[in-house]
């Protein structure tokens, strides 16, 4: 089967160079190219299999991209690769032109058909000396094999191999698949605000290293972060303010439906969650009827939690949850809907279950498919809700009794949040310090929960902490890298002295990013042009 794919790519892409070669007169001579080793090009996440040839493909000014006209989404992968490629090397690359212009090379974008491409974001990429074949039967796949090419491009070129510059990507064949299908980091936006640049520039990072979703944590305690017409002062009260005392904010829902839009261009599901029952003193303060601990509620700043509840008893409470949960879901095309659920540790265990029992018949009256974190295992609901584990391993359990999914989340491993070592200043150590080799040296199959209940894993980022792009980073990279290959390559192809490598080899991608990451001494970072000043707070 693959040999026959092989043959048909190879036939479409004869058809694009013979195009080619009747618009030139001459063919230059082949350019000779140096030894490669692909296999030993260090990617991240790692592909399940790599074959090097151990020639190159040469990348320069007489290449031009193609794919599949009829297959929806494939000009826009190559339009994506094109843009990154120039961002990289400012080599412009056209894609789909019909021109007079010499074209040598060709990267081939190409939907499949092949069996052996089993899952949406399966890939085979061909690399020769002439050209490149992306094979994918979605667009979604095609994505994902973009950002191994894109990996696999140089930071410069090799001007001995010709007289114009030559970018030489080594030759061989990759075949990948992920090992989850949900793959996903979560930003707190409720804690501290983060603007949607800030937003967009998190997305473009974690597509690069292949998640599919983002969790936005858009309500909590110290703040709400989504206007929602309905309830005009959640906005005006509750989000005017966050830990620390500073000013707060919130996106508009013509911000968040770009966050959306910028979201779908790189195969990211948005993935909103309102806290509730507890965790909800910003709601209300707005709207003080929904509040039942018998307190006055007031702005709060401070960073402890567990003292607000919703009263789970009022039908008033979930006509509001109602216009909250459609407003939201109108603007967000991905599946899921997710209610929080933590720490509700002033709310009655009965009212509770009573809760998250009405909560999802509402979500899934919407269109969606319940998220709460573990302790929604403890109520009535069905198979169809998702359970993500964060610190009960007996509620995971009980999801899986119940023969939920669960979103793989364990604090002591997972939580970007935590303090790298006892001399980080920022960050939290409750769960315990996570160093780069501790987040990456595990298994989440491991862990007690068969593997067929296992959605996938989620690396959340709560703000207590940080309140900008720079300290998020400092936390979030290059830890969340390791949560990528996690995710995405199976357990045998996964080896920590192995992997710091690679992890090392990581830093130009960084440092041409801005990406403030944190420079850990376990890792020899590889040396770059690029300089970009470590940022932590006092």
């Amino acid at each position: 089967m693959i040999k026959t794919i092989f043959i048909r790519s190879l036939f479409f892409l004869s058809l694009v160079m013979v195009i080619l070669a009747c618009q030139n007169e001459q063919k230059k001579p082949r350019i000779p190219m140096p030894v490669t080793d692909l296999s030993a090009v260090s990617l991240i996440p790692k592909p399940v299999k790599t074959i090097a040839t151990n020639s190159a493909f040469a990348l320069d000014q007489f290449t031009a991209i193609y794919t599949s006209k009829s297959a929806t989404g494939f000009d826009k992968v190559g339009e994506f690769l094109a843009q990154k490629i120039k961002e990289k090397i400012n080599l412009d690359v056209p894609v789909n032109q019909e021109s007079t212009n010499t074209v040598d090379r060709v990267i081939y974008i190409n939907q499949s058909d092949s069996l052996e491409l089993n899952t949406p974001e399966a890939y085979q990429l061909y690399i020769n000396q002439d050209s490149i074949i992306l094979n994918a039967n979605t667009s979604e796949g095609a994505f994902r094999g973009i950002q191994t090419l894109r990996q696999l491009v140089p930071d410069v070129s090799n001007d001995t191999l010709a007289e114009q510059k030559i970018w030489p990507i080594p030759s061989g064949k990759i075949t990948d698949n992920p090992n989850f299908g949900y793959r996903g980091a979560m930003l707190d936006v409720a804690r501290h605000f983060f603007s949607v640049e800030d937003v967009k520039k998190y997305i473009d990072l974690l597509s690069y290293y292949k998640f599919n979703s983002l969790h936005l944590h858009l309500s909590d305690d110290q703040g709400w972060r989504i206007e929602i017409k309905s309830w005009p002062k959640l906005t005006e009260i509750g989000g005017s303010t966050e830990v620390g005392g500073e000013s707060g904010g919130f996106y508009t829902q013509e911000d968040y439906k770009e966050i959306v839009r910028y979201a779908q261009e790189r195969y990211m599901t948005i993935i909103p969650e309102i806290d509730m029952p507890g965790h909800t003193n910003s709601a209300s303060v707005s709207y003080p009827f929904l509040n039942g601990n018998g307190k006055t509620p007031k702005l709060y700043e401070g960073m402890q939690v567990g003292f607000s509840t919703f009263d789970t008893r009022k039908d008033t409470v979930y006509a509001f949850i109602d216009d909250v949960v459609r407003e939201i879901s109108e603007m967000t095309p991905g599946p899921y809907f997710h209610m929080g659920g933590d720490e509700s540790h002033v709310t009655k265990k009965n009212d509770y279950i009573y809760f998250v029992n009405k909560v999802e018949k509402i979500v899934q009256k919407h269109g969606k498919r319940m998220i709460g974190w573990d302790e929604i295992a403890n109520a009535d609901i069905d198979s169809n809700a998702i359970a993500q584990w964060w610190a009960s391993e007996e509620n995971a359990k009980k999801a899986v009794a119940k023969n939920m999914k669960v979103i793989v989340s364990p604090a002591k491993k997972s939580y970007l949040d935590m303090q790298y070592d006892s001399l980080t200043k920022l960050g939290l150590h409750w769960a315990g310090y996570i160093p780069v080799d501790t987040a990456y040296q595990w298994t989440p199959e491991d862990y007690g929960i068969p593997k067929e209940n296992i959605l996938g894993t989620e690396a959340p980022l709560w703000s207590e902490t940080i309140s900008n792009i720079e300290e998020l980073e400092y936390l979030a990279f290059p830890r969340v890298i390791g949560y990528s290959e996690l995710a995405w390559t199976k357990p045998e192809n996964r080896n920590w002295e192995d992997y710091k490598v690679r992890l090392g080899d990581q830093a130009p991608f960084l440092e041409r990013n801005n990406v403030n990451y944190y420079h850990s001494p376990l890792i020899d970072w590889k040396k770059s042009k690029y300089t970009y000043e470590t940022i932590e707070k006092d």
